[in-house]
């Protein structure tokens, strides 16, 4: 943080005395106006952990049921180690990102083993774990411990930005070096975690994306931004990714009264260890029930007979938009085979929720436990 401070300086006319102010007003906001979120009720940092990993590219409002949900399950780090993998990737279910939870049960175990005495108060300890990052460190340490430790995210970054004037974009380059630095020379000596809310918090509910409410910001009259009317220029607007349309079919087999789940590969490129009903993407101009032969077949090994399609599901992975169309279908022959995934189990529709999956298959699968799907597969 000291070498990257020297990449940072202060606008012109600010002093050590504007930089001291600014952090009393700020922190004095914070006190009146945070947000009664569950991980605030204290500084665990098992508690702080769970919901910074959660909130990595996930909303707050997203994450506050999964989190009560978490901790209620896994109350302690002991308690999360001990777990299951499946069982944490059950509760997981819907947030995405799945890796994050895969990485958070790995660093649990190795927490427990190596620090039975309690999570550390140790840097080196916490940048050594799996799935932990500048950000993750920054913010456990920070504020379970009050370390003098910076975070930067999409909101403390944008209040950076405008607060300073940074034309470049902080997301990337010089300017995410610049961003790091100056959240860092900002930070004061004490309560540097409620500082490090703070920003976020302010991004958040004051210094929004469009239309920031300046007249209620108690950095305005220092905010660069805020004094050229910059706001709507700074940061610049993140680059447009290339959108890649994906068509796939997902097969629905039934034997009789049982759906085919499967598992997926613990070396899969996305979704490991998670459950699934087949799906594939579609060849050019393929029909949706041909399809769906031949995707059952390649992947699961059975022989099939579509039937009629069930609902179309429309999800966005990374840059790929994909569009999955859903179809029944019975089993003719064949055996399945553990090829394409690591295991499959013939489920009872009532059995189906008890599994690990991803969102989209979520929604599949809600659809195929109503009654008019029932009646129709079965």
């Amino acid at each position: 943080m000291k070498l990257e401070t020297l990449n940072f300086q202060l606008p012109p006319g600010w002093s050590a005395r504007t930089l001291s102010a600014l952090r009393a007003k700020l922190l004095a906001w914070f006190d009146r106006h945070r947000r009664d979120l569950p991980w605030r009720a204290d500084r665990d940092p098992y508690r702080v952990w769970v919901s910074e990993v959660m909130l990595q590219q996930t909303t707050v409002a997203a994450v506050v049921p999964y989190f009560d949900r978490f901790v209620a399950a896994f109350p302690t780090v002991g308690a999360l180690a001990a777990a299951d993998e499946q069982d944490v990737l059950k509760l997981w279910a819907g947030l995405g990102y799945y890796r994050r939870a895969r990485h958070l049960h790995a660093a649990a175990k190795r927490l427990v083993a190596d620090h039975p005495g309690g999570l550390p108060d140790d840097p080196a300890v916490w940048a050594a774990l799996p799935g932990v990052g500048r950000y993750i460190l920054g913010a456990v340490l920070s504020q379970a411990f009050d370390r003098r430790l910076p975070i930067v995210e999409a909101n403390s970054l944008r209040v950076l930005a405008r607060l300073f004037g940074h034309r470049g974009d902080p997301r990337e380059g010089p300017g995410k070096a610049w961003v790091w630095a100056a959240a860092g020379a900002v930070l004061p000596a004490k309560r540097a975690g409620d500082f490090n809310q703070a920003l976020m918090e302010l991004g958040a509910l004051v210094c929004t994306p469009a239309n920031p409410r300046c007249r209620q910001c108690p950095l305005a009259k220092v905010c660069v931004a805020n004094r050229y009317d910059l706001q709507a220029v700074i940061p610049p607007p993140k680059k447009a990714k290339d959108i890649v349309l994906v068509n796939e079919v997902a097969v629905a087999v039934r034997d009789r009264d049982k759906v085919l789940l499967c598992q997926r590969p613990a070396d899969a490129n996305r979704w490991q260890n998670m459950w699934e009903v087949p799906h594939a993407p579609v060849r050019d101009d393929e029909p949706p029930a041909e399809a769906a032969s031949r995707v059952a077949k390649e992947l699961t090994g059975l022989v099939v007979e579509p039937g009629a399609e069930l609902l179309t599901v429309k999800h966005g992975v990374t840059r790929y938009a994909i569009t999955m169309t859903c179809v029944e279908a019975a089993v003719r022959g064949g055996a399945f085979a553990r090829g394409s995934y690591a295991a499959g189990r013939w489920l009872a529709p009532a059995e189906l929720a008890d599994y690990p999956v991803s969102s989209p298959q979520r929604k599949l699968i809600a659809a195929l436990t109503t009654p008019p799907a029932q009646r129709r597969l079965f």
